[in-house]
């Protein structure tokens, strides 16, 4: 069985509801603080196993309550994370989350042991990879270990898939061996300052940004939907209209059920866009990251059956 390799964070957030998000130097109030796993990586690992495919993880957590406790949670969701790391003396990451009424988010990271990671570690996680497999990478570790992971999977035949958030201060070589690279809307304009292009729409970006980079790019724009190109053509997948009510965790979900579509349909970059959308609207429905993440039954009833992703 084919399966989705996941490199990336884990983190416990703590996350506190505001009436509005701060500005420089302002304090507001907001309500008494909750803890909930979560991290880019666990994230997206969680969301792909939701989603029906096969799921290993590699991140590393503290040797403490927090780590723990995510580690259960991913093994609950059906995540393998036989391999994680436990590091002594050195907290698990922590991720500080104000969500305002309109379920807009602001968020601080604290690495942790999440910069703990090594590549030995990668490399012996990576040791398995084959052809038809997916390897999902973020930039909440450090970018170097980003590199390598991806050179790793893709000289064994894997589909290499970067989220590029939080957005990197530089290139350096971050896209060499990336075959998608996701972002928001946000994102994709900081990928442009980095090119030298001036500001643009991130419709027209989608199209004059993979010549630069390398990699297909698909762009999330919120309540607008997502976009690439296929066949020359853009392509306009749209959100499906909900109340939002907290989108931490929105990308990430679509992010993890884009890469399981792709593991069971490679070829069907469109389709597989259609089902993380649906999938990341019902999430920001819920409050929380982790505890968003909707199963595969909740989605789309008809693709209810265990291990079906999406139709052929």
């Amino acid at each position: 069985m084919n399966t989705v390799f996941v490199v990336g964070s884990l983190n416990i957030d703590q996350n506190v509801r505001v009436r509005s998000l701060p500005r420089s130097g302002e304090t507001v109030s907001g309500t008494d603080a909750t803890f909930s796993p979560g991290g880019k990586g666990a994230n997206q690992a969680v969301a792909a196993a939701r989603a029906g495919a096969a799921v290993e993880f590699m991140g590393a957590v503290g040797d403490d309550a927090h780590g723990r406790r995510i580690l259960e949670i991913l093994t609950q969701a059906g995540v393998d994370c036989s391999q994680v790391p436990v590091i002594e003396a050195t907290p698990t990451g922590t991720a500080i989350i104000a969500v305002d009424d309109d379920g807009e988010n602001l968020i601080i990271v604290s690495p942790g042991a999440n910069s703990r990671l090594t590549e030995e570690d990668i490399d012996t996680f990576l040791s398995n990879v084959r052809s038809g497999d997916v390897l999902t990478l973020q930039l909440e570790i450090p970018s170097g270990l980003v590199r390598h992971a991806a050179r790793q999977a893709k000289v064994r035949g894997a589909l290499v898939v970067l989220n590029a958030a939080p957005a990197p201060a530089g290139i350096g070589g971050l896209f060499d061996d990336v075959d998608l690279l996701v972002v928001n809307e946000h994102e994709i304009q900081i990928l442009a300052g980095l090119t030298g292009i001036p500001p643009a729409d991130h419709r027209d970006l989608v199209r004059t940004l993979p010549e630069l980079l390398g990699p297909r790019i698909v762009c999330t724009a919120g309540d607008e939907g997502a976009y690439t190109i296929l066949d020359d053509a853009l392509v306009h997948v749209p959100a499906p209209a909900v109340d939002a009510t907290d989108t931490t965790g929105a990308g990430d979900t679509f992010i993890g059920y884009l890469a399981a579509c792709l593991l069971a349909h490679p070829a069907d970059l469109a389709g597989a866009m259609t089902l993380a959308s649906r999938a990341s609207a019902l999430a920001v429905t819920r409050s929380g990251a982790m505890e968003s993440i909707p199963w595969l039954h909740e989605v789309d009833p008809s693709l209810a059956n265990p291990g079906s992703v999406i139709p052929s």
